[in-house]
């Protein structure tokens, strides 16, 4: 069943976040978005302009909650393509291989470049991988554009696909998201709450490559410790915790607790929302504002 909407309701980096967690496998198409004389009412009970699919402007590919694909626009992914994008082929090496390689896929057209030593096995996954990369993180600009997610769908077999784990695409995403965003304002309200991790953590932080700052947070997470007291230890401004920690909740690798002693909430004071990790069930977390704001095809 395909799922559709608007990244002015869902966000690139929240789709990545449903996937990451449901372990999806299925292919997002993002469109052009088409603004029309049309009104409607947005989730938020806000008057606005309707916008309708235009031409596709990218497609991202996923197996099992990794990223495996990205294409948009111009940029087919042709191996040809990427290799001259990343330095590994000249322009003149890229036409001659794309004209005389046509009837060759993907697979087969690396084998013959690594038997001619042109490239190696390495430079070919590199190249895909970081292809595959820029265009995600150019995606997750996208402010408005309609999307339609469709389930079980794999990208053609003669592609070569890499697969990325989402986790670090989406700490990366948060990295260069510098601006504090609503989300983050929403989801850590409450500095004196604390952090866990989730069951096998080692399981979870496997393959994830954190920076100097984030290292340092986790190494002071512990449900005693509240994210106040880590701001302080590590120097840093509330600002600059949130957005780590904002990192570390989207990509499932903490939870928010509260620490021994904290008071009960106040009455009128807002229960910081507690983002889940993949561990815990999916319909509690992400996929419950997912639905309330996609419709079915």
């Amino acid at each position: 069943m395909a799922l559709k909407g608007n990244l002015a309701d869902f966000s690139t980096t929240q789709i990545l976040n449903l996937i990451n967690l449901a372990r999806k496998t299925g292919i997002l198409h993002l469109y052009e978005p088409i603004i029309t004389d049309e009104t409607v009412i947005d989730g938020a009970g806000n008057k606005r302009k309707k916008v309708v699919p235009g031409e596709e402007r990218a497609t991202l590919a996923f197996q099992e909650g990794k990223l495996i694909l990205a294409t948009a626009g111009n940029q087919d992914g042709h191996l040809a393509n990427v290799l001259h994008k990343a330095g590994k082929l000249n322009a003149e090496q890229a036409r001659v291989i794309r004209e005389r390689g046509a009837k060759y896929s993907d697979k087969a057209m690396a084998l013959m470049l690594i038997n001619a030593n042109y490239v190696t096995q390495a430079d070919i996954v590199r190249s895909i991988q970081q292809f595959t990369l820029d265009i995600v993180y150019d995606v997750t600009t996208w402010k408005t554009n309609p999307f339609v997610f469709e389930e079980n769908i794999t990208p053609p077999a003669e592609r070569i696909t890499v697969p990325i784990d989402l986790k670090n695409v989406i700490m990366e995403i948060t990295r260069r998201d510098q601006k504090l965003s609503p989300e983050i304002i929403e989801d850590l309200p409450n500095l004196d709450m604390a952090l866990k991790f989730p069951e096998s953590p080692g399981d979870k932080f496997k393959g994830v490559h954190l920076s100097v700052d984030e290292w340092r947070v986790v190494s002071f997470i512990n449900p005693k410790n509240s994210i106040r007291q880590i701001a302080k230890a590590c120097n840093m401004t509330e600002t600059e915790i949130r957005q780590v920690v904002y990192g570390l909740l989207q990509a499932g690798l903490v939870q928010l607790v509260k620490p021994p002693g904290m008071q009960a909430t106040q009455a009128g004071q807002r229960t910081p929302r507690r983002i889940q990790p993949a561990t815990q069930t999916i319909e509690s977390g992400v996929v419950k504002r997912l639905i309330a704001k996609i419709k079915d095809i």
